[in-house]
């Protein structure tokens, strides 16, 4: 299948070209060293995250301390994808391609597949966000309905109802469910921009999660007298609290009623030109403290990641202040709201989508 083409515009191109200017004109005048701290950060997390597994099992006989340690594993695995693997991706913590993809690798001991996930980030969501059947970020479930033009059915029509049970299971289906559907079938969304998916790789898949379930529930049952129940139970709310805190800050930046949901006409074109795409699906956050910054890996500004993801989120601040004051000057769709307000408005989607609005509208 032909995948997806931006309208053509040459305004909007010129833009473009104008606000990459702007941008790389003020990251000159930045310090060139910021990406040493995500560096350093690349040591420290992964130690975090071991240093609790380590204290778990010499804590096996004290249960709230097991699962307490467990739990907040499932915190610092969030913390290692939105500060670590989701650069690495990118290129964007060493210069040296290698040394991100060593970083990447993490990805493999705590349940993903680094593989599948870059697969899915850059060449479907980065490359079509927000487009059905392109977007993986967005690919449909069954249970939930993301795409307001796609007609609720079922289950779907009480989305708005059930939805807060269904999110907690994120990872448990990642895990369990979405790796392996990418990995061998055939009628997934990320085979249209993959294409064949190397036999080493499917067995490297299988291998990282027997090991990522034998280190996690196995080696305490069979080595530190932890009972089933207790290594189940801590494994199963350290993986409850890594999906609702991954969703938290994943969940206000595209899937909001106030962001579009291109549809591809009878070509497979889009409506938009590649930089007014951006803008159209995508918003910023508010919030924008010292916590945000430094734990969060700036995700509130997701506009800037997006039109630049080749520059670390350590330049995201000041980059998003030149995008903000670009976009009054031209007239630009620049949106950005109080996650909070953000959240709510996700929830907004849900019941928009449950009570099919959109057709209704068009009718």
């Amino acid at each position: 299948m032909e995948k997806p083409f931006y309208l053509k515009n040459s305004d909007d191109t010129k833009l473009f070209n104008e606000l990459r200017k702007r941008v790389n004109q003020r990251v000159e005048t930045l310090p060139q060293n910021r990406d040493v701290y995500i560096q350093i950060k690349a040591i420290i997390l992964p130690l975090v995250y071991f240093g609790l597994y380590v204290f778990a099992l010499f804590n096996a006989d004290r249960p709230w301390v097991y699962i307490s340690s467990f739990v907040l594993m499932g915190i610092s695995l969030v913390l290692i994808y939105l500060n670590l693997i989701h650069e690495a991706a990118h290129n964007n913590i060493f210069r040296n391609k290698k040394l991100n993809s060593l970083v990447l690798q993490i990805f493999d001991l705590v349940g993903a597949n680094s593989y599948i996930w870059k697969k899915r980030h850059i060449a479907a969501h980065h490359a079509y966000p927000n487009v059905d059947g392109w977007d993986t970020d967005i690919e449909q479930s069954g249970l939930l309905l993301i795409v307001p033009w796609i007609k609720a059915k079922g289950i779907q029509k009480f989305q708005h109802f059930f939805f807060f049970l269904v999110y907690p299971l994120y990872l448990f289906n990642w895990m369990f469910i979405r790796d392996f559907r990418d990995f061998f079938d055939k009628e997934r969304v990320i085979l249209k921009t993959q294409g064949k998916i190397p036999v080493s790789e499917k067995i490297k898949m299988i291998s990282f999660k027997l090991f990522y379930f034998f280190y996690q529930i196995a080696v305490p049952v069979l080595f530190f007298k932890v009972s089933v129940g207790l290594a189940l139970g801590a494994w199963f709310l350290q993986v409850i609290a890594a999906s609702v805190f991954a969703l938290f800050v994943l969940l206000p930046l595209h899937p909001l009623p106030d962001n579009a949901f291109p549809k591809l006409d009878e070509k497979n074109g889009l409506p938009f030109s590649w930089i007014r795409h951006q803008l159209e699906v995508t918003n910023d956050l508010k919030e924008n403290n010292w916590f945000v910054r430094n734990v969060l890996g700036n995700f509130n500004f997701h506009v800037a990641h997006h039109l630049f993801p080749n520059y670390s989120y350590m330049y995201y601040n000041e980059i998003t202040e030149e995008i903000e004051q670009f976009a009054k000057e031209n007239n630009l769709g620049y949106k950005r709201f109080p996650i909070f307000t953000a959240l709510g408005k996700h929830v907004d989607l849900l019941k928009q989508n449950a009570n099919n609005a959109y057709f209704i509208l068009e009718e």
